[in-house]
């Protein structure tokens, strides 16, 4: 059996990796004369017959009808970013005409999982094409404004980020000069100053005075001026559907700053929340505050750990990039005199990948959606523009045969940290994790609560199980409590994206303030790393999952109301088991390659449909979560057995256990097999050993195992105790007692009959 689980679930881990390899080697060579073969030049440039030689570094094709110049074919992504859900470039050949006009676009290549897996590719395409015939040279001159996309419904990012690359990707190639031209670019001037971030200013400013010069910049939007720009994108379905209230009423007020700047960053986040800042920070790279209040959430329902924020993205001429999870911490408050307390804060660290000179002007844009109907969507951005004041910046001269200064912003890191110690002395300020924690003490306070009553039961489990009804009533009221307040209430679901998460940062940098910036997820995985010692998973699969509290509390509905129960034949459930192993390791594996893929892959857990967004999701992901819990409701926790990744994660560990608290007797398994028979998750073998890698801690074999009227070995104990004790009173030593004492099962007990085998109701051979 052993040998059976080893080796599918080594080659499931092997295949991904390979997988994984081989995709990183066709993701490695993404440049035009790659893909131009995939496509014939009328379906990018009508007309054309065939195209001529690369030009250029950022390469771009001549396209012709005989020796008549027509267009220009170019790869989008040598030219703009075009990363996306997948944290991978999705690949577009784009033609366009002398004069600037979008002509053909074709996708090439792409790894974005809900494309992969889900929503038709020409769906997709339907809603990019609109891009066609658009005038980006007038975009440009700033005649027009830039044209955007349709959003397809579950692929917000995916068909956004194609969108922003087209249109970033022809601006740059006509702002370039080279349309029309046989070569390369025109040479610009060379600039006559090099702008760099003073590091010597790094006074504390109080909130009015950052927002009045501009260090903070501000977009406030009420209702009213909602409502009013759908109504000019002359969207009549979108216009239809107002937001309601007072028109007068706060949309959305949304506030962003550079913090890496040693001023901003000390009055926002205090001088030793800037020092740490610094020292995560590499060379060069960049971080923003961001901050919001109002109805519009900045960050959006649908965010959780291991997700992606689509609802800003950060726009440098050309180039844009959407904040993961993984660059972002959340605050509880601003530290400079004055701030708001508002209600969303985010810390949010521009990646390496992405060059932002904080010199330049920037853009943070806001993506506004609006529901038209299940399956439809309508969308507005709304751009928060940003410019460093000329306070922070000092400008010299460029040396004729020399390199430029280095600047402030790739100071190394300990270069920041000195001048945050010659900084003025100020009270000593918290961690910014502390601060969340303090921000969340009532959601701290319960956690703590439910998991030291959790540990009490755990320690006293024989004095509970010994009485079968209680037990009964604590277990059910602590899962209802776990299943609406842990989470449907503080979304504390933990997922195998958290193990994933855990691993790549073990590989790529580990941070401590990451993961306690999470307080309630941070307590979970402690409670669970140390009951792993004791008890192994059980603790959290049998008690802490919210998803696993449903489908055990919807199973005994469906047993009350007296659905049939399906046990799964013993060969069958132990050749099922291991599925989820292999469903682990699979993600494992793919996550060395691209921990976005995996996180996407990951949705095979119905985690965040049923418990995070409590089914207010796409219609498949809700059929898939629904599916899962239906069958569950005749084999109890179905998902848990078979299919859930995370319980996998768990059991691998949870092999390390110091203790073990499930009490057998001798005659478990051999005869007796009540245990095995009854045990809600299959987990004891027929031979009654328990199974700790799929036991999930219900108890419900203790409860058997101090019950002396359905355990066999207990009940033949007390049948003698009860003997024992008839022979041994007063009456029955007088020889004046009736002839019968006690009985069992109808049959009595006394100094005839004291011999008689119990009834099959009582008797061990009854439930062999």
């Amino acid at each position: 059996m052993r040998q059976f689980f080893i080796i599918p679930a080594l080659l499931g881990f092997v295949l991904a990796i390979l997988a994984g390899a081989f995709s990183a080697e066709a993701y490695a060579a993404g440049r035009l004369s790659d893909f131009v073969g995939k496509a014939v030049p009328s379906e990018l440039v009508p007309g054309a017959n065939r195209v001529g030689s690369l030009q250029g570094d950022q390469a771009i094709m001549p396209a012709y009808k005989d020796e008549q110049l027509l267009g220009f074919v170019y790869l989008n992504s040598d030219f703009a970013n075009a990363t996306g859900y997948s944290g991978k470039p999705i690949q577009l050949l784009v033609g366009i005409d002398p004069k600037g006009v979008i002509t053909g676009l074709k996708l090439v290549d792409h790894k974005e999982p809900i494309v992969l897996l889900g929503i038709p590719e020409k769906r997709i395409m339907e809603a990019v094409n609109k891009l066609i015939g658009a005038d980006i040279a007038g975009v440009v001159r700033g005649a027009a404004p830039a044209p955007q996309v349709d959003i397809v419904s579950g692929a917000t990012v995916t068909v956004l980020v194609m969108g922003d690359s087209i249109v970033r990707s022809a601006t740059k190639l006509i702002k370039s000069g080279r349309l029309g031209t046989p070569g390369g670019a025109p040479v610009a001037a060379a600039p006559q100053a090099v702008k760099s971030i003073d590091a010597a200013k790094g006074d504390i400013r109080d909130w009015e005075s950052l927002l009045g010069d501009g260090s903070i910049r501000h977009l406030v939007m009420s209702v009213a001026d909602v409502n009013a720009a759908f109504e000019k994108a002359g969207n009549a379905a979108a216009a239809a559907r107002p937001e309601e209230g007072d028109p007068a009423d706060v949309f959305v007020d949304l506030y962003v700053a550079d913090v890496a700047v040693p001023t901003i960053g000390r009055s926002l986040l205090g001088n030793d929340g800037f020092a740490r800042l610094s020292g995560r920070l590499k060379p060069g790279q960049q971080a923003l505050v961001v901050a919001g209040q109002g109805r519009y959430s900045f960050k959006g329902a649908a965010y959780v750990r291991g997700g992606i924020f689509d609802r800003i993205e950060l726009i440098q001429d050309t180039n844009s990039i959407r904040f993961r999870d993984r660059d972002h911490t959340r605050l509880g408050s601003l530290e400079a005199d004055g701030a708001p307390a508002f209600p969303e804060i985010g810390l949010f660290v521009v990646p390496s990948e992405f060059t932002l000179d904080p010199t330049e002007p920037w853009a943070l844009q806001l993506l506004v959606q609006r529901v038209i109907s299940t399956r439809e969507k309508a969308w507005l951005t709304f751009d928060l523009g940003y410019a460093l004041p000329d306070i922070y910046l000092k400008r010299e001269p460029v040396a004729p045969f020399a390199p430029p200064a280095p600047s402030a912003s790739s100071a190394p890191p300990s270069v920041a940290a000195a001048g945050a110690a010659r900084a003025p002395a100020t009270a000593e300020d918290e961690p910014l994790w502390m601060k969340i924690w303090r921000g969340n003490t009532v959601k701290i306070a319960t956690t703590i609560f439910a998991l030291g009553a959790l540990t009490v039961i755990f320690f006293f489990q024989n004095a509970l199980v010994a009485r079968p009804r209680l037990f009964v009533w604590v277990r059910r009221s602590y899962l209802v409590f776990i299943l609406v307040w842990m989470g449907w209430y503080a979304n504390a679901q933990l997922s195998v994206v958290n193990v994933l998460t855990f691993a790549n940062s073990l590989l790529t940098g580990f941070s401590w303030e990451y993961f306690l910036s999470a307080p309630l997820i941070f307590l979970l995985w402690g409670a669970i790393a140390a009951g792993l010692l004791f008890w192994g998973r059980g603790p959290f699969c049998g008690w802490l999952c919210p998803f696993g509290a449903l489908q055990e509390l919807l199973n005994v509905f469906a047993q009350a109301i007296k659905i049939s129960q399906y046990r799964v034949p013993w060969g069958l459930h132990e050749r099922l088991w291991p599925i989820k192993y292999i469903i682990f390791l699979g993600l494992f594996g793919m996550s060395l390659y691209s921990t976005g893929f995996a996180e996407q892959l990951a949705e095979v857990e119905p985690f965040k449909t049923a418990i995070v967004l409590k089914f207010a999701r796409e219609w498949p992901y809700v059929i898939y979560a629904l599916t899962l819990l239906s069958a569950g409701l005749f084999v109890e926790r179905f998902f848990c057995r078979y299919m859930c990744p995370l319980g996998a994660a768990l059991a691998i560990p949870g092999r390390i256990r110091m203790f073990e608290w499930l009490r057998r007797y001798p005659e478990c398994g051999t005869p007796c097999q009540r245990c095995a028979k009854e045990c809600p998750v299959q987990a004891i073998h027929p031979e009654g050993h328990i199974n700790v890698n799929e036991c999930i801690y219900c108890m419900h074999c203790q409860e058997l195992y101090f019950d002396d009227h359905r355990c066999p070995h207990v009940i033949q104990v007390r049948l003698k105790r009860e003997k024992r004790e008839a022979l041994s009173s007063p009456s029955m030593r007088s020889g004046k007692g009736p002839a019968t004492v006690i009985t069992a099962g109808g049959r009595p007990i006394g100094s005839s009959t004291a011999t008689a085998a119990p009834s099959a109701t009582e008797s061990p051979g009854g439930l062999l």
